[in-house]
């Protein structure tokens, strides 16, 4: 797992003497092995991961408000345009929003608006799943060890303690997702199926407001495939229902691995929507 960014003690110092923060950090950053962040990046980019960087410490949480551009530009010591650019790419991915007339949030999960943006299944006949229609049954919970693929897509240790969750989601009564989750018990201590029976909002709020993990990208690969008995009978398919079967990697702050998964979409009435930029 990667080490910590680490930064000068000036990130804190009261009196805002940001410009040796900004010095130092940046050097940290540039000296960090991030495949997101080239050895050379332009200034708005620096500006972005900094402010992600702010965003990781826990400066600005999810909902609130961040300070206006021309004061990040007298901060940061750079041009609001420059400020404008960091903050419009962090706005394309979702981890800021902006809104007219108002101000920039951070992106939250119990946004309606970015909450279920991660569902990429649609009923062929609607633009969207009616959320209110869902219902999620827990068929397993376990703290368990990571086996090879798991600690892989987690970047932890092989036999490193997990948690696994087994679970079906139904629209409209009828069983359409059966998938398994993945968690390093590092960054979800305490986690249990009590805690997610209790919480009615979606996955990644709960991980965000309950254990201070955002999720904040995700990588899938996927195919299709057909289900064991065990698997059938869950969605209560026969074994020649064919289904998508969808692996997800989903990251936090600093390209860190908090999630992985695997579901089995039934595609009977829904379809899988993706949009391409």
């Amino acid at each position: 797992m990667p080490a910590p960014i680490k930064t000068s003690n000036t990130a804190i110092d009261k009196k805002g003497n940001e410009k040796e923060f900004y010095n130092e950090s940046v050097r940290t950053l540039l000296n960090h092995e991030d495949p997101l962040l080239p050895s050379f990046s332009p200034l708005y980019r620096q500006i972005k991961q900094m402010l992600i960087l702010r965003l990781q410490q826990g400066e600005w949480q999810p909902g609130e408000t961040i300070p206006s551009e021309m004061d990040l530009a007298d901060r940061f010591h750079v041009s609001q345009g420059t400020i404008r650019k960091a903050i419009d790419e962090l706005a394309s991915e979702n981890v800021l929003i902006r809104r007219q007339g108002v101000g920039t949030f951070v992106a939250t999960h119990t946004n309606e608006t970015v909450q279920y943006r991660f569902l990429k299944l649609m009923p062929d006949e609607q633009e969207s799943i009616s959320k209110s229609s869902s219902e999620r049954k827990i068929i397993h919970f376990q703290e368990t060890l990571a086996n090879e693929s798991v600690a892989q897509a987690l970047k932890i240790l092989a036999h490193e303690a997990v948690f696994c969750l087994s679970r079906v989601l139904s629209f409209a009564g009828v069983a359409t997702i059966l998938e398994e989750i993945w968690l390093p018990k590092h960054s979800f201590i305490n986690l249990s199926a009590e805690k997610i029976n209790n919480y009615h909002g979606p996955m990644y709020a709960f991980f965000e407001t309950q254990f201070n993990v955002k999720m904040l990208r995700a990588e899938e690969k996927i195919k299709a495939v057909l289900p064991s008995l065990e698997q059938a009978n869950h969605l209560k398919i026969t074994v020649a229902t064919p289904l998508l079967c969808v692996e997800r990697t989903a990251y936090t702050y600093n390209n860190l691995p908090m999630e992985f998964r695997k579901g089995l979409y039934l595609t009977t009435h829904c379809h899988y929507k993706n949009e391409l930029n």
